[in-house]
């Protein structure tokens, strides 16, 4: 079912609200940084070939083989998972949050409400 006219302009109003005022949150996708299907490939590989040398380790009862096996795999997940610099761009710093503000009649819900959680969140 499709939103009506107000909440589509309430949920873009939600949507740029957390942009502006949460960054943290929404950062990951537009800082510059994701996965490289480079490094899942390489991770991935690194991951088989441990997990080899594991079942070689084991089935042979050389704990060392094992031992190795077992820090190639986890090499092999930590390079799969590990978020890279894409594009050569730097990411950009993040702006600081807004003070918060007596609300005022003008103010949007959303800010009123991030007011309301700041102010609660001092209080504790």
């Amino acid at each position: 079912m499709p939103l009506s006219e107000q909440e589509q302009r309430l949920l873009d109003e939600m949507e740029r609200h957390l942009m502006r005022n949460d960054a943290d949150v929404v950062t990951a996708p537009q800082d510059g940084r994701g996965l490289s299907y480079r490094n899942i490939v390489y991770g991935t590989v690194l991951v088989l070939l441990g997990l080899g040398s594991l079942i070689v380790g084991v089935s042979t009862q050389l704990v060392v083989v094992g031992v190795v096996g077992f820090v190639i795999m986890l090499a092999g997940v930590i390079l799969a998972v590990t978020p890279t610099k894409q594009n050569g761009s730097s990411p950009t710093p993040t702006e600081a949050p807004r003070k918060a503000k007596a609300p005022s009649s003008s103010a949007s819900f959303m800010d009123r409400m991030n007011d309301r959680w700041d102010k609660r969140q001092e209080d504790r």
